[in-house]
Order: C-alpha cells, then structure tokens, then sequence
C-alpha cells in the first residue's frame, strides 16, 4: 500500500510505502541465520536480483546492519562501495521538511495546515500569514520524507554475469538461550532441553536457523544491542516426538541447526527441542562449603559459633555411547523438579550450565539443605614467629588452629555430608577426628557419616607457615 502522507507522532513511526527498487528490510524464504548467544546474527541471503560484469548498483532495506561487515560469499562478488542510511527520527522527519505545507493534527477532526519555516526554535506560517512560533500540532509527514528501516546503497563489481546475488551482514537484535528440565528420582533423572529464539528487532519469514553455541570474542560493536530473554518451555512429553535440532562441530563452537523453517518477529519468543527427553542416572552430595579461616595474618577470627551453609549438589552422567552423553550441551539454565507424595513435580532448584562438550557430566548446586545444618567453631589459634631461613631473610610465621565443625541431620534417613576446609600458604592439618584428603594446595575434605535425626562432630587442627 502506497500513501501520500501518514501520521508521525513524536513518539513512534507508523508507515507503509513502497521503495521502487529497494529490497524490503524483512529477511526473505531464501535466508539463513546463524544466532549466537550475545545478540549477534549471521545472515546470509540470496537476493532474486540478476548481477551484470562490472558494477552493479543495489538498494538494500536491512534492520540491524552492521555496514561494516557486508560482503558477498560469492568469490566472483565484490562490494566496492556502500552508503547507510539509518530509519528517520522525528527530529529529521520535521527538518527534512522545512519549505514544505503539512497538515497538523490538533484535536479530533480538527486540523490546521501550515508551512515549515524551521524546527530549531519552531516557527510556522500559517495560510493567512501569521506565524506560529510552537508546532500547532500533531504533524502528517508524506511518506517520501520517512525511512522506515536502515537504507544501504551498495556498488558491487561481478567478474561474470550472475543470476542472483549472494550477501552476508552481522544483524544485531536476536538472541537465544537453552533451558534444560530434568526431573529427580531416587537414583535416576529424566532431562530434556529446548532453546528459545527472541528477536528485538530482526524480521524473518520461513528462514533456515542454525544457533550457535560457543564463546567468541568480539571485536567490535554494531549499533543494536541485544536485550533479555523471554522463555518459552516446550520439553513436555510432545517434544520427544517432534523434529530434534542436528549438531555439528564448526571451529571451536558447536551448531544446531533448527528443523524445517522458521519465521521470526520482534517481541515473539520461539522455542524448540533440541534433544528428545533421556534417562541418565544422577547422584545427590551435601556439602559444607570451605572458608578461609584468617585473610593474611590477622589473628582470631571469632570464638562465637558460625552456622554455614549445607550446599546440595546433584550429578547428572553423562557417559558416551548413551543418547544423552554423546550431544554436547549449549550452556543455559538448568530446572531441577522432584515429585511430591502425590505424583506432582516440584521445582526444587535452579542453576547455570556453562557449554558441556560430550561424555561430561553435569555437576550442579540447586541450593541449600533444609534438614541438614552445619555450625563452625574455631575452638584455638595461636601465632608465632619464627627465624628466617637464612640470614638476611624476613621472620616467619607460624599459625596454628583448631576448629569444630558440627553437622545436624533432621532426615528421616542417614546422610553423609562432605565438608570441605580452605587453606592458605604452606599448611599441614596435624591432627583430626576423621581422615583429612587433600583435595588440592588450597582445599581438605572430611567425609561425614550423620545419622537420622542426629548429628556428626568432626575436630581438626591446620598448621601454617608463610
């Protein structure tokens, strides 16, 4: 549809006009996008429009363009030069016409018309010779004064006559994330993973989509960002039986590529599967979380007892040669649910995944224990010095310390809670009440065996010397 004039608010613009030769802004059937994770898309397009030897002169209409990295895959192809122009705001609108008669809105059915002498300060004429030194009302700007998307005029050499033309562009304004929901039984899980497409501002009709997990720098910025994610949650027990997304490794990154094709619009989230729901075997951990006792050497830290957290951590297999093993996993959010007495799954945690490559397992914190509490004492401290190693080297120290960890289980059943302990500088633990395994230069554990409805005591004592 064609119109002659249209209604511009200052707030927003509302057009529909043809550009004679211009390519619509829209991304044809004919595209693929490749959506990375930080807003970044790779489009590349085949454009219906036939290339003579020598230069060739294009008007494309493309939203979200980064001018910089057009190019053309086709190796015959060069773009030799480019000019941007960017949608009109409504302070271009109105300067743009300055010396023009326009109709001014100014309440319903009524309208004035006058003449635009300038914008900045405003002055208007109206028919009778007066002038208006303030808009006199909502303006209706003709449609040839307004671009609605970004406007590049592209010179492109062929080195042979060509039946289409072939382009690449980094878009911004697309986004995707995956979620994962895996529901907990006693020594098994069900999980299944979906990835959800939300554009901001990017529009494609029937486009082939590949999304793209992996970290890549970025070098430069374009003029869009990407903003948040609405999800979408479609692993139910219909999306074991739809079309799954085909992965594949490319460089250091991994794609998968969506099933059929598919069309996008700014603000409506799409969501896939990306894998049919698989049974793995999963394990449940109660840990108490290591802290450093003293920063430097700066003596007691406190007598008074310190409750701690008891963190819960789960451990999903990932074994290869199993269906859910061998796919690598594109990072994204991991819903943890448990059936209650009655059959109905709870959400009993939330975490972030980082990218998975295949045969890892998946390790986890979904929060903290309820039943299972901890309490640490540090029951002794005593500093002192020492004589350097050499002469002409500086005093040592030595620290010595002794701590109380006591774990409480209010569960019907035993538990065994793992307690990590944090060190610095060169220490030993002296003596404890249960086997201590170093686990690295900075980190102990204790293994602890609580009893239903009782508690466990572990006591140690760590050296250090600096």
């Amino acid at each position: 549809m064609k119109l002659s004039a249209i209604s511009y608010r200052l707030s927003a613009v509302s057009i529909a006009f043809g550009l004679g030769a211009a390519i619509p802004g829209t991304v044809s059937a004919q595209a693929s996008l490749s959506i990375y994770s930080d807003g970044r898309v790779v489009v590349r397009k085949t454009l219906p429009q036939a290339l003579q030897k020598g230069r060739n002169q294009l008007t494309l209409q493309i939203d979200g363009l980064d001018p910089a990295t057009l190019f053309s895959p086709d190796t015959t192809v060069t773009i030799a030069g480019m000019t941007v122009r960017y949608p009109t705001s409504p302070s271009d609108a109105m300067a743009r016409a300055t010396g023009r008669t326009l109709s001014f809105v100014r309440g319903k059915g009524d309208t004035i018309q006058a003449t635009v002498i300038r914008v900045d300060p405003p002055q208007y004429r109206l028919a009778d010779g007066r002038l208006l030194l303030s808009q006199p009302g909502e303006p209706l700007i003709p449609a040839d004064l307004v671009r609605s998307a970004t406007e590049a005029a592209v010179a492109i050499d062929a080195t042979r006559n060509r039946s289409n033309t072939q382009i690449a562009y980094v878009a911004q304004g697309v986004t995707w994330e995956a979620t994962y929901q895996a529901v907990i039984g006693s020594a098994q899980a069900t999980i299944g993973g979906a990835a959800t497409v939300t554009s901001l501002a990017l529009r494609a009709d029937s486009a082939d989509i590949q999304l793209v997990a992996g970290t890549i720098n970025r070098a430069r910025y374009g003029q869009a960002k990407a903003g948040g994610f609405v999800m979408a949650d479609m692993v139910g027990a219909r999306a074991a039986e739809a079309p799954m997304a085909a992965e594949q490794a490319v460089g250091e990154t991994h794609v998968y590529s969506l099933p059929g094709r598919l069309s996008l619009e700014p603000g409506v989230p799409v969501t896939t599967a990306l894998f049919p729901r698989a049974t793995t075997s999963v394990t449940q951990e109660f840990v108490v979380p290591g802290v450093l006792p003293w920063r430097g050497w700066i003596g007691q830290m406190g007598d008074d007892p310190n409750g701690v957290p008891v963190q819960v951590w789960y451990t999903f297999k990932r074994g290869r040669g199993t269906a859910f093993g061998d796919r690598p996993l594109p990072g994204g959010t991991l819903q943890l649910y448990q059936a209650d007495s009655s059959g109905r799954v709870q959400l009993v945690g939330e975490a972030t995944i980082g990218h998975t490559p295949a045969g890892k397992d998946v390790r986890v914190q979904s929060g903290d224990a309820f039943d299972v509490t901890a309490e640490r004492v540090q029951t002794d401290y005593n500093q002192e010095q020492l004589p350097p190693l050499k002469r002409g080297y500086p005093m040592r120290q030595r620290v010595t310390a002794s701590y109380r960890v006591t774990v409480t289980n209010a569960k019907a059943a035993a538990v065994t809670v793992d307690v990590r302990e944090s060190h610095f500088g060169d220490w030993r633990v002296t003596e404890s009440s249960m086997p201590a395994e170093k686990l690295s230069s900075t980190e102990t554990r204790f293994r602890l065996s609580v009893p239903a409805g009782g508690q466990a005591v572990l006591t140690y004592t760590v050296q250090v010397e600096s």
